[in-house]
């Protein structure tokens, strides 16, 4: 019974981490274009460094199925994108400013930031 408890306590930590504490190492976006791939659960990469005030463009390409995956939302520069299934879909954005955006799906289970620097 009480190797039970301890494994479930571990288990919301990990769940807790995954979630909500996890962030990854930024990806610089090049001369190249980044293809931000939605799929399980996640976007990869799902940080990514942009120069500040120069126009950018993101491609996502969804390949989650799921009703979760089908939106990206940019709620500090007001832009929701609906992605196609396994379609390359891409976002303008507009110049910013040097911080962080975070972007998300609908539920805020798929999550990423812009490092704008």
């Amino acid at each position: 019974m009480f190797l039970v408890n301890i494994f479930g306590i571990v288990l919301i930590g990990l769940i807790v981490w995954w979630f909500w504490l996890y962030k990854p190492a930024g990806v610089p976006l090049g001369e190249e274009d980044i293809v931000v791939v939605v799929e399980n659960g996640s976007y990869q990469p799902s940080n990514i460094r942009i120069a500040a005030n120069r126009a950018t463009v993101l491609h996502f390409l969804r390949k989650d199925p799921s009703p979760c995956a089908e939106m990206v939302l940019l709620p500090d520069l007001e832009i929701s994108e609906t992605l196609a299934l396994n379609k390359v879909s891409t976002i303008a954005l507009p110049p910013l400013k040097p911080g962080e955006y975070d972007f998300h799906c609908q539920m805020q289970m798929y999550r990423g930031s812009l490092i704008v620097e």
